[in-house]
């Protein structure tokens, strides 16, 4: 049933993601008044891939946005006055013409493109796109089709994003949001126009890119035949930015001493910028903010990690979900377990090293230790290499943080938020929203109507985020996982070698499942 709202327009913003589409609505006070969500389902072909039906993400957003308008009034629907757009960054699909796919979707999580990044990936390409050399950017996943299937290239007339195609299907227009399409790394990060260069790496034609449009413009009008479907007038389609940005602007962080922090499937965090910076720390991105930017930091190996050890080594019945008791046999060990450290690339890593083969290992292991030990220092090596990435980001800028507004599933844990906490040593407050995301849609899809006195993305921000507790850190503590945080920095350098050697022999001698993880 749809809550109340208060009295002005109302959005609807939509966030495809790895899992599933989900669409909400939402007043000038940043209320959801209803949700919608569709699965999709994501796809394994060989170890290492990950994939999507792009038709999935037309038809897992046409049946969201359509449970979420269920929810409303005849009164509520007429007062629709724009639709936002936020996606998963990285992931592309070829098409033809009429928005037929051409072979599934490639996404961010996937890592097939290794060696092409070896290959391709140079600091010249990370000063030109804002993105270091790293499995997850578009680029070197399209050189490795134009290598291996080149013909899914050569055939089709757009390769675009996954928000590109919704906006497709919304509107009939190629069109896509500036800060959407440069997470393919195809872009002039200054210009955000694509580059010559770039596109003869990917294998792809400047004709076959969707046109662009700063976030907050107008990418077109609804179909007639979708608001017809919808129950809805046919409102302007905004465009929006990567997911990742997204958080960012649900959340208000729009001001460059404030940084969001998704604990997510992968951990993120991002300050904005109004200056393009360079570092090899970061990646730079297109803001939500047009003209601005985004410094974030990436670790893959975020609820994914703590979900894998749950899956392998906990309660099958609970299928990877959380364990209080094995979250009570973590807390009860002392911050590093008497001497234990991980390094947490399970699925390589990215901030601070961006090394496509990089492996974990954890170090220090005893007889005295056992599984609630194994469990706090894979949270711990998360957070105390976040909490050294953030810290660097503050002398790159030249900025002090003076909050961190968090968000995702990883929050919900005691545990784990109260471990981010002390390895930050700054407190978290949390974001009311859980889908801040497609809030972050919201905000900027909001800012169009000129509610609020302008079209200003930022103020829109600061009027709708909405807050819940705040958890504050244990100093004591901060200093143990500084000291740990010295000991996990020195590993990475010390294994490269023994890393690099796992990674040919496992291309000599391949695991043969699929799925790339024991049943």
């Amino acid at each position: 049933m749809a809550s109340a709202s208060v009295d002005g327009p109302l959005v609807i913003a939509i966030d495809s993601s790895t899992t599933s589409t989900k669409a909400i609505i939402v007043d000038v006070e940043g209320n959801v008044i209803s949700l919608g969500r569709r699965e999709i389902a994501l796809l394994s072909p060989e170890q290492g891939f990950g994939e999507h039906d792009p038709r999935q993400w037309w038809t897992s957003t046409r049946d969201a946005v359509a449970q979420a308008l269920a929810q409303l009034t005849p009164a509520e629907k007429e007062r629709i006055a724009a639709f936002g757009i936020t996606h998963q960054r990285e992931s592309f699909a070829p098409f033809a013409a009429d928005g037929t796919p051409l072979r599934n979707g490639i996404l961010w999580l996937d890592i097939r493109a290794a060696d092409q990044v070896q290959r391709y990936g140079t600091p010249e390409i990370h000063a030109l796109s804002g993105r270091p050399a790293d499995v997850t950017p578009g680029l070197y996943k399209m050189a490795w089709l134009k290598e291996n299937e080149p013909e899914s290239l050569a055939k089709a007339d757009k390769v675009t994003t996954v928000s590109a195609y919704i906006a497709f299907c919304l509107t009939g227009q190629w069109v896509d949001s500036a800060a959407c399409a440069d997470s393919l790394s195809l872009s002039n990060i200054k210009t955000l126009e694509y580059d010559d260069g770039l596109l003869q790496i990917a294998g792809v034609r400047r004709e076959q890119m969707a046109d662009l449009v700063k976030p907050g413009q107008t990418l077109g009008t609804l179909k007639k035949s979708v608001a017809e479907e919808w129950g809805i007038g046919e409102i302007p389609i905004i465009a929006g930015c990567g997911d990742g940005q997204a958080a960012g602007v649900g959340a208000a962080a729009v001001t460059p001493d404030v940084a969001y922090l998704n604990m997510g499937t992968a951990v993120v965090a991002g300050v904005p910028s109004a200056e393009y910076r360079y570092e090899k720390l970061f990646r730079t991105e297109a803001a939500g903010v047009p003209d601005t930017y985004v410094l974030e930091l990436v670790q893959n190996s975020g609820a994914y990690l703590s979900g894998w050890f749950r899956r392998a080594f906990g309660k099958p019945e609970l299928a990877g979900a959380p364990d209080p008791e094995l979250e009570a046999l973590a807390a009860a060990r002392t911050p590093g377990s008497g001497g234990l450290v991980t390094m947490p690339y399970w699925g390589a890593v990215q901030s601070p090293h961006w090394d496509p083969i990089a492996r974990g290992a954890i170090v220090g292991w005893r007889g005295t230790h056992g599984k609630g030990s194994m469990y706090r220092s894979l949270l711990e090596a998360i957070c105390i290499e976040m909490s050294r990435s953030l810290h660097a980001m503050e002398e790159a800028t030249g900025v002090k943080l003076t909050a961190v507004r968090g968000m995702g599933g990883g929050l919900r844990s005691p545990l784990w938020r109260q471990i981010m906490t002390d390895a930050i040593g700054l407190p978290i407050t949390g974001c009311k929203e859980e889908e801040i995301s497609a809030l972050g849609a919201a905000v900027i899809a909001m800012s169009s109507t000129g509610v609020f006195g302008d079209t200003s993305i930022a103020t829109a921000a600061q009027k709708m985020a909405q807050f819940t507790d705040k958890s504050e850190p244990n100093m004591d503590e901060h200093e143990v996982y500084a000291e740990l945080g010295e000991i996990q920095g020195r590993l990475y350098s010390n294994l490269k070698e023994t890393n690099d050697l796992l990674h040919e022999f496992a291309k000599r001698h391949p695991d043969a499942e699929l799925s790339g993880a024991e049943e």
